[in-house]
C-alpha cells in the first residue's frame, strides 16, 4: 500500500523539473573594482540557501546551469545539475559583451524537444555591468520565440551605473519588474540571495502562493528587496 501511495500524483515520483539558469557577464569591465569576484562570492554564498529551498519543495526538481558571455558565449555549467549536487567554479573576466549570443545559447536548451512538457517555468537570471556588443535583439528574439523562453521568469541584475538598464528591461519583458541595481558587493549579495530563494520558491510552487500576481507575470513574485542601506556605492 505504501509503495502505491508514493506513486500517486503529488508524491515523490511526480516532482516537476524547474530549470534555473544563471546568465553571467564576464566581459573585461567585470574585472574592474572587484565586480567579478563579488559575483562569484554572491552566487557561492547563495548555493546553500538555494539547496534549502529546493529540499523544502519535493514537488519540484531544481536543475541548475550557468552561461557565461564575453567574446562569444559558452556554458559555464553545461549539465542541468540537481541542486544538491551543484558547485560553483569562479568566473574570470575578459573580452567584450556578447549578450545576444548568450540568449541564443539559452534558447537552444529551452526548445520544446529538450524540455519535458510537465516542467515548471524556468528561471533565467541575467547579470551584466555593460552594454551588448553583439546583436542583442536577435538573441532576445530567439529566446522569446521558444515557448519556454516566453514562459520563463526572467530577472536581471545591473552591476554598476554603466549597465544598460533599458536592455535589461527588454530581457525582463514586464513593466511590473525592473532590473535590480547593485552598486556595491553588499547589495549584489542581497539581490542574488533574493533570486536564489524567494524567486526560486515562488517559481517552484506557484499554485501554493497567495501573493498578488499581475496577469502578465507567469508566476507570483515577492517584492524585491531594497539595496543595503548605509553602504558606499563603488560601481
Amino acid at each position: 500500500m505504501e509503495q502505491m501511495e508514493r506513486k500517486l500524483p503529488g508524491g515523490a515520483l511526480s516532482s516537476r523539473p524547474l530549470h534555473f539558469i544563471w546568465i553571467a557577464d564576464c566581459s573585461g569591465s567585470m574585472g574592474q573594482r572587484g565586480k567579478i569576484q563579488a559575483l562569484n562570492n554572491a552566487i557561492r554564498e547563495a548555493i546553500p540557501h538555494m539547496a534549502q529551498v529546493a529540499a523544502e519543495n519535493p514537488n519540484a526538481q531544481v536543475l541548475v546551469r550557468a552561461v557565461k558571455f564575453s567574446n562569444g558565449s559558452q556554458w559555464h555549467v553545461a549539465r542541468a545539475t540537481p541542486m544538491e549536487q551543484f558547485r560553483w567554479e569562479d568566473l574570470e573576466a575578459d573580452g567584450v559583451t556578447d549578450m545576444g549570443k548568450a540568449l541564443q545559447l539559452v534558447a537552444e536548451q529551452l526548445d520544446v524537444n529538450a524540455m519535458p512538457a510537465r516542467a515548471l517555468p524556468p528561471v533565467l537570471v541575467l547579470v551584466s555591468d555593460g552594454k551588448p556588443t553583439d546583436d542583442f535583439s536577435a538573441g532576445l528574439r530567439a529566446l522569446m520565440e521558444k515557448p519556454w523562453g516566453a514562459k520563463a521568469v526572467r530577472i536581471a541584475i545591473a552591476i554598476g551605473d554603466d549597465a544598460d538598464k533599458a536592455i535589461l528591461q527588454r530581457f525582463i519583458g514586464h513593466p511590473e519588474l525592473e532590473p535590480l541595481q547593485a552598486n556595491n558587493a553588499e547589495s549584489l549579495v542581497r539581490y542574488i540571495k533574493w533570486v536564489s530563494t524567494a524567486v526560486l520558491q515562488s517559481a517552484s510552487s506557484p499554485t501554493s502562493q497567495t501573493l498578488e500576481m499581475s496577469s502578465n507575470l507567469n508566476v507570483p513574485l515577492p517584492p524585491a528587496p531594497d539595496a543595503v542601506p548605509g553602504t558606499t556605492d563603488v560601481w
